[in-house]
């Protein structure tokens, strides 16, 4: 009896993704659409007193009513690795010759440890993303009828170029508008675009470093 023979598996995990590439600080998607991402800093709005909440909330306010584009707000929320703190107090502690400084460094080290055993310690990254559609090129639908994803429907240089002239001005007045309400923002390079997904699809690797990208040009990932 003659078995069948299964094909190869050839489909990678970029075929389902959204994202077509990462150059020049923006984010290319599959559709021919972009988008840029700006990190931002936080303000312990707890600490505040109560006039300085109020300012801050109508400084808010007025940041929204001044929005005339979409704006995508992400918070990102992942548990700390302190393991490399951890160790270096251990290396401080037993490198030290003081008694007294060195029972203070192990107290502060198993305060630091039952902290963490019983509380999630998390690291919290604020992020605003700016969509440029693919509306703003002329193309109403990108997608074929069968719904499978067409190709790009410009050259990649020209999207680029068609976004950089819509999403800077943007850019630019978020980042106004962020200084007046005490927080400070910039725009993510395309290394950090990429270790942002890296991190966001491979959770278990949060936290280490890859290698400088130049710019990609085949997948990440291929089929056997």
């Amino acid at each position: 009896m003659i078995q069948p023979t299964s094909a190869p598996i050839r489909a990678t995990t970029q075929e389902f993704l959204e994202v077509e590439d990462i150059a020049d600080d923006l984010v290319i998607m599959t559709s021919g659409s972009a988008a840029i991402v700006i990190e931002t800093t936080a303000v312990n709005f707890g600490l505040l007193s109560e006039d300085e909440q109020d300012a801050l909330i109508y400084a808010y306010a007025s940041f929204l009513n001044s929005l005339s584009f979409p704006l995508q707000i992400v918070i990102l929320s992942k548990r700390m690795d302190i393991s490399s703190y951890i160790e270096y107090l251990v290396d401080k502690e037993h490198k030290t010759a003081d008694t007294i400084y060195k029972d203070r460094i192990k107290n502060y080290r198993e305060f630091i440890m039952s902290t963490v055993k019983d509380n999630k310690v998390l690291e919290k990254k604020f992020y605003l993303v700016v969509p440029f559609s693919v509306l703003e090129m002329g193309i109403k639908n990108s997608l074929s009828s069968t719904g499978k994803k067409k190709k790009l429907p410009f050259s990649k240089d020209y999207i680029i170029s068609r976004a950089k002239t819509s999403l800077f001005p943007k850019r630019d007045h978020i980042l106004r508008q962020l200084g007046r309400i005490g927080l400070k923002g910039r725009q993510l390079t395309t290394q950090e675009l990429v270790e942002l997904f890296y991190s966001l699809y491979n959770p278990s690797f949060a936290g280490g470093k890859l290698g400088e990208s130049t710019g990609y040009i085949k997948p990440l990932v291929e089929g056997a």
